[in-house]
C-alpha cells in the first residue's frame, strides 16, 4: 500500500512513544505543532509517490517480491535506479528542503549487503530476517528513523573502554528469543515521527568489543526508548516563509534495555560486517544527500532568480549578478553531476544490488559540504541587504507603518511591494534565520564529517594506476623488483587484497 501524506500522518496516530521537546511531553505527535512541519516534509515523500510528475521517480519496482514500493525503501538493482533515487531526493527536497526519509533508502541498501556478506561469511540467516522485514516495511509503507550515530562519549577511546557505556548502543544480554540492547544514539533524523528505528553501528569496532556491533529494528514506543527531541522548523513564526511549512526534528534516542526479538536482529556482534555496513550506509547516505543539497540549491537559485528582479535588476545589463548565479548553478550542478557519475559507474555487490561509485559518491559530498557556505554568500550578494534590514512582518498590516514602508520598500514598479518582501523574508528563512544555520551544519556534518569524506575518497582512488601511468611513460618501472605495495589505507598491494 501506498500511503499519501495524509494517510502517513494518521498512521502515527497508532503509536505512543515517549518524547520530550522543550521540557514538556508530546502526548499526541501527529497533532504537536512543534512537529507539524517535520511531518510535512516527511510526507512529501508520500505525495509525490501519486503525482504524475514524480510517479516515475518516487516508485519502484522490488525485485525480491515484484512490487511496486515507494522509492525511499527501494533496493537498487542497477545504475538506473541509483539514477531515480537521486532525481527522486532532489524532486522532494526542493519541494521541502529536506525530505528526511531518504536516510530509510540509504540503510535498508547498506543492510541488504551486509547482511547477504555476514550470512555467506558466518552461515547465519540475518539476510533472510532482513528481507522478511524488508517486505513488510515496503507493504505499510513505513517511515524509519536511523538510529545511528553514537553519543560516543570520550572520542579518543573506543567503545569499550567508555566511562559511560551507555554513550554507545550495545547488546546488554543475550536470550533465546532476543536481545537486550543500552544506549544513546545523539543524532537520529525525524525521531518523534517515524515509525520504527532502525538502530545500526556508527563505526568498526575491535573483536573485544563485538556487544555494540549490534543492527536491528525496533518501533519508536517500544518499551524503554525515550526521544528527547528538537521542533521541526518555525512553526508559527510569520517570518518564516520556508520553515513554518517544513522543517526537520531530530532528537536523542536512548535505550533502556530494550527488547529486540531475533527475527529483527540483523547483526550482532559481527564486528567486521559492522564495519563494512558501517561504509556501505555512508556510501549511499552521501549520493542521497547531494540529491537532497541539490533541492536547496534549487530553491536558492529561483529564490535569487526572483529577488533580482524584485530589485529592478536585468542579469544581462549587471554582469556580476549574472557571474554569481552561474557561480551558484555551477556549484549545485557539479556535485550533482557527481552523485550522476556514481551512478552510472556504480559498483556491483554479491548480494545482487548495487552501490554509487565510492569515490564520486565521496567527492560530491565532499563539495557540497564544503561550498554549502558558498551557496549562502552568493545569495546575499544577488538578493542584497534587504533579507536582514526588513522589519518584522508585523509592520505589514500596521497602519502606522505599512503605507509609508509600501512606498520606499518597492522595487520594480510592476512587481507588488509585498511580493518583494516575501521573496525577501524566503531567502532569510533558508540563509540568515536559525533553521538556515541547521541546513548549514546538517550539509557540513550530514553522513559524516569532510574528513570522513577525504579518507574513503583516499581509500577507494586507483593512485597505483596512476603511478603506472607515469613510470611508463618514463619507461621505467621503479618497483619491478617484487611487488608493488601502496600507503593506502586498506590496500595491501595494489589489488588492495
Amino acid at each position: 500500500m501506498l500511503m499519501t501524506a495524509e494517510d502517513y500522518r494518521e498512521s502515527l496516530r497508532r503509536y505512543t512513544p515517549r518524547i520530550f521537546i522543550n521540557g514538556s511531553q508530546v502526548t499526541n505527535v501527529a497533532d504537536e505543532p512543534l512537529l507539524a512541519p517535520g511531518i510535512a516534509g516527511v510526507g512529501v515523500t508520500y505525495d509525490f509517490a501519486h503525482h504524475p510528475d514524480h510517479v516515475h521517480s518516487l516508485t519502484a519496482i522490488e525485485a525480491s517480491s515484484g512490487k511496486t514500493v515507494n522509492r525511499m525503501l527501494h533496493i537498487n538493482r542497477e545504475s538506473k535506479d541509483l539514477l531515480s533515487k537521486l532525481e527522486a531526493v532532489r524532486a522532494v527536497c526542493a519541494e521541502s528542503g529536506c525530505a528526511q526519509r531518504y536516510l530509510a533508502h540509504d540503510a535498508l541498501n547498506g543492510l541488504y549487503q551486509a547482511t547477504k556478506r555476514t550470512d555467506d561469511r558466518h552461515g547465519t540467516d540475518y539476510h533472510q530476517r532482513f528481507i522478511h522485514y524488508l517486505h513488510r516495511v515496503q507493504d505499510e509503507d513505513l517511515s524509519l528513523g536511523i538510529a545511528m550515530t553514537d553519543a560516543k562519549g570520550d572520542r579518543s577511546k573506543r567503545a569499550g573502554e567508555q566511562a559511560k557505556r551507555d554513550v554507545y548502543v550495545h547488546i546488554k544480554e543475550r536470550r533465546p528469543d532476543g536481545i537486550i540492547i543500552r544506549g544513546t544514539k545523539a543524532i537520529v533524523t525525524g525521531a518523534p515521527y517515524m515509525h520504527e528505528f532502525l538502530v545500526m553501528p556508527c563505526r568498526t569496532h575491535p573483536a573485544e568489543d563485538a556487544d555494540f556491533a549490534v543492527a536491528c529494528a525496533v518501533p519508536v514506543d517500544a518499551p524503554g526508548i525515550t526521544i528527547i527531541a528538537r521542533p521541526a522548523g518555525r512553526r508559527g513564526e510569520a517570518s518564516a516563509k520556508f520553515s513554518a511549512k517544513y522543517g526537520q526534528s531530530t532528537g536523542v534516542v536512548q535505550f533502556d534495555n530494550v527488547f529486540v526479538p531475533h527475527e529483527q536482529v540483523f547483526l550482532a556482534g559481527e564486528t567486521e560486517e559492522g564495519g563494512f555496513l558501517t561504509t556501505t550506509y555512508a556510501t549511499h547516505h552521501r549520493q542521497s544527500c547531494i540529491g537532497a543539497r541539490a533541492g536547496f540549491g534549487d530553491l536558492l537559485i529561483g529564490a535569487g532568480a526572483l529577488m533580482t528582479r524584485a530589485n529592478g535588476l536585468d542579469f544581462e545589463k549587471h554582469g556580476h549578478l549574472r557571474d554569481a548565479m552561474v557561480e551558484l548553478i555551477t556549484i549545485t550542478e557539479s556535485f550533482y553531476a557527481c552523485g550522476v557519475a556514481s551512478s552510472v559507474y556504480c559498483e556491483q555487490d554479491p548480494a545482487g544490488s548495487v552501490m554509487p561509485h565510492p569515490v564520486y559518491s565521496n567527492i560530491g559530498k565532499l563539495l557540497l559540504a564544503t561550498k554549502i557556505y558558498d551557496m549562502h554568500r552568493i545569495a546575499h550578494l544577488v538578493s542584497g541587504g534587504l533579507i536582514v534590514a526588513l522589519p518584522g512582518p508585523d509592520e505589514d498590516h500596521n497602519p502606522e507603518t505599512q503605507a509609508s514602508l509600501s512606498a520606499v520598500l518597492s522595487g520594480r514598479p510592476d512587481i507588488p511591494t509585498e511580493q518583494r518582501l516575501e521573496v525577501a523574508r524566503f531567502i532569510e528563512d533558508l540563509t540568515v534565520s536559525s533553521q538556515a544555520g541547521w541546513y548549514s551544519v546538517m550539509s557540513l556534518h550530514g553522513g559524516g564529517s569532510p574528513e570522513a569524506m577525504k579518507r574513503e575518497i583516499w581509500r577507494n582512488y586507483p593512485v597505483s594506476e596512476k603511478t603506472d601511468l607515469v613510470e611508463r611513460l618514463l619507461d621505467r618501472d621503479i618497483l619491478d623488483e617484487g611487488q608493488k605495495v601502496t600507503d593506502q589505507p586498506g590496500k595491501c598491494c595494489e589489488k588492495g587484497c
